[in-house]
């Protein structure tokens, strides 16, 4: 639930201040319409967010393992978008990097086999 919550304030935070959420991001805030893209990644990591939180409340491990694994490809894509863009710090790759791990620790950490007394 905490990279539920971490994920629905990104968002939040892409979604209500796009230069905000783009200086975090790594890669400038573009002018005009093309702002209207950064809102489109607040809006993917509220979906995000309220996939993980609905799994794991309503779900088997398994499915939640799964959706786990398969979104490290967002941050990696990420990692890829703004390391090729010249743009970004070191603490803005290490970001999204951090952001992968943990997406990727979770999923180990929920696919352990449960230890019963």
């Amino acid at each position: 639930m905490a990279l539920s919550a971490v994920f629905l304030c990104l968002g939040g935070l892409f979604i209500a201040s796009p230069a905000s959420g783009a200086a975090i991001f790594g890669i400038p805030a573009p002018n005009g319409v093309s702002a209207g893209y950064l809102r489109a990644i607040g809006f993917r990591d509220v979906a995000l967010a309220l996939y993980l939180g609905g799994l794991a409340c309503f779900s088997t491990r398994q499915a939640v393992c799964l959706v786990l694994s398969a979104s490290v490809f967002i941050p990696i894509c990420d990692v890829i978008l703004v390391w090729s863009s010249g743009t970004a710090t070191t603490w803005q790759i290490a970001l999204h990097f951090i952001s992968g791990s943990s997406l990727a620790l979770v999923a180990v950490w929920v696919w352990r086999p449960s230890i019963s007394a």
